[in-house]
C-alpha cells in the first residue's frame, strides 16, 4: 500500500483566495532593526515609507498588474492604523491595488501608473480585525477614523464604529494568544463576506501569528512554509478552506 497520504479535494464554492501582504519598509522599521527601543519613541507615531519602501510598493505594484492579479481580486482589506499603516499599510495597499498614482513627498518620487489607471480596481476597507499587536509602542497606535478618510478618501472606514483609537493602551501590549484569537476571528469574519478572492495588507507580528494558528493542524514542512517570516511588501498567496462545510 502506498504510504503517502492521498491528496483531498474541496468544493471551489467552500474556499477563498488570499493574498496575503506585509507592508512596505517604514522609517520605524529601520530604526527598530538597529535598536529595538526605538519603537518606543513618540517619534514613529506616524512612520513614513523609507526609500527602499517606496521602491518596494513601485515593484508590488508592477507585479500585480502584469500578473493579471488585479482583474481578479474582488475586495482589498487594510488596517486602520494611521501611524504605522499611514505611509506603510494603507499607504502600500492605495499604491499597490488603487487606480491613481500618489506622491511620494518626503522623496518627490511617483509611482509609474502608465496602463494602470484605466483598469478597474477592487474597493479598498480597512479593518481594527487586522491591526498589528495593541499597545505600548506609538507606531502600532492609529489616528482618528475622520484624519484618515481625510487622507485616504479612496478607503471605506465604514465598518469601524469608534473615530478615536479605543483599543490601544499606553500601559498593556497585546500577548502572542490575544493576537492569534484576533487573528482567528478575522479569518471568521472573512467567511461572512461575499468575495471569494481578497488581498489583505497588513503587518509581520498579525501574520505571523495568524498563520502559527491556522497551520497547527498541517504537515511541518507546509507550516514551514506558511509560516516563514514576511518580507516587507511581499505577497503571498494561499487558500482558505471551510472544512465544516466541504
Amino acid at each position: 500500500m502506498d504510504a503517502n497520504p492521498a491528496p483531498f479535494l474541496y468544493p471551489l464554492e467552500h474556499s477563498k483566495i488570499l493574498h496575503l501582504v506585509r507592508h512596505a519598509q517604514g522609517t520605524h522599521n529601520v530604526a527598530g532593526e538597529k535598536d529595538h527601543n526605538a519603537l518606543s519613541s513618540p517619534e514613529y507615531f506616524d512612520a513614513h515609507l523609507s526609500p527602499l519602501g517606496w521602491q518596494q510598493v513601485g515593484n508590488l505594484r508592477k507585479q500585480v498588474h502584469a500578473s493579471g492579479q488585479l482583474r481578479r481580486i474582488d475586495l482589498v482589506i487594510t488596517s486602520p492604523l494611521c501611524s504605522e499603516f499611514l505611509f506603510r499599510a494603507m499607504q502600500t495597499a492605495t499604491q499597490v491595488f488603487g487606480s491613481e498614482g500618489q506622491i511620494n513627498e518626503s522623496e518627490g518620487a511617483n509611482i509609474d501608473n502608465s496602463g494602470i489607471s484605466s483598469l478597474k480596481c477592487p474597493p479598498i476597507v480597512a479593518a481594527e480585525l487586522c491591526r498589528e499587536r495593541l499597545g505600548v509602542h506609538p507606531c502600532d497606535k492609529r489616528r482618528t477614523i475622520s484624519e484618515n478618510r481625510s487622507r485616504f478618501p479612496t478607503i471605506d472606514f465604514s465598518l469601524i464604529e469608534s473615530d478615536e483609537d479605543i483599543l490601544w493602551k499606553t500601559d498593556a501590549r497585546e500577548t502572542d494568544e490575544e493576537i492569534a484569537a484576533r487573528g482567528l476571528e478575522f479569518m471568521r469574519w472573512l467567511w461572512t463576506r461575499p468575495e471569494k478572492e481578497i488581498a489583505i495588507v497588513t503587518h509581520h507580528r498579525f501574520l505571523q501569528h495568524t498563520l502559527n494558528a491556522l497551520s497547527n493542524d498541517c504537515h511541518p514542512s507546509v507550516k514551514n512554509k506558511m509560516c516563514k517570516k514576511f518580507g516587507n511588501c511581499e505577497l503571498r498567496s494561499m487558500i482558505i478552506v471551510d472544512k465544516e462545510k466541504a
